[in-house]
């Protein structure tokens, strides 16, 4: 079943999360979550969207993006382009995603803060991690280069 549609939702800036099929612990091998990652900037090299921040949980994931086409698009990019190439290249033969995801958009900027501290301190808080830096398949990641936050969420330095 595909997701129902949401209208226009390109330019808009969304906190996803999806869960892998019966919430199994699919990425807990780094040939899988190595290969998500891989999934994940390529998409994003090719301008299908902006990618602000991300993290890969062992049974889940949580994006916060901003499609260039729809957010439907987008996520079946993802989700279908790593399902393609793990059957592909990792010989993977189960199911790999719940049907769905869910989304959030994103107002402003103190929610944009919200939502990228808690995707940076998700593996900290399950105990994967002691900083948020030393988790590989994180955007929080030293090194780790990604589109910055859009400039119609931040604060404006005008006083009203």
């Amino acid at each position: 079943m595909a997701a129902p549609p949401r209208g226009n939702t390109g330019f808009s800036t969304y906190f996803i999360t999806a869960a892998t099929f019966q919430k199994s612990s699919l990425f807990q091998s780094d040939r899988m979550a190595d290969l998500f990652v891989q999934v994940l900037l390529s998409y994003r090299s090719q301008h299908k969207y902006l990618l602000h921040e991300f993290v890969l949980m062992p049974d889940h994931f949580h994006l916060l993006i901003t499609p260039t086409l729809t957010l439907e698009r987008a996520l079946q990019l993802i989700k279908g382009g790593f399902s393609f190439r793990a059957k592909r290249e990792l010989a993977f033969g189960g199911e790999i995603w719940e049907k769905s995801y869910h989304d959030r958009r994103v107002r402003d900027w103190q929610e944009y803060c919200a939502f990228r501290q808690y995707i940076h301190q998700n593996p900290v808080k399950k105990g994967l991690a002691k900083t948020a830096e030393e988790y590989p398949y994180s955007s929080a990641r030293a090194g780790m280069a990604l589109d910055a936050a859009p400039q119609r969420l931040k604060p404006s330095d005008s006083a009203a």
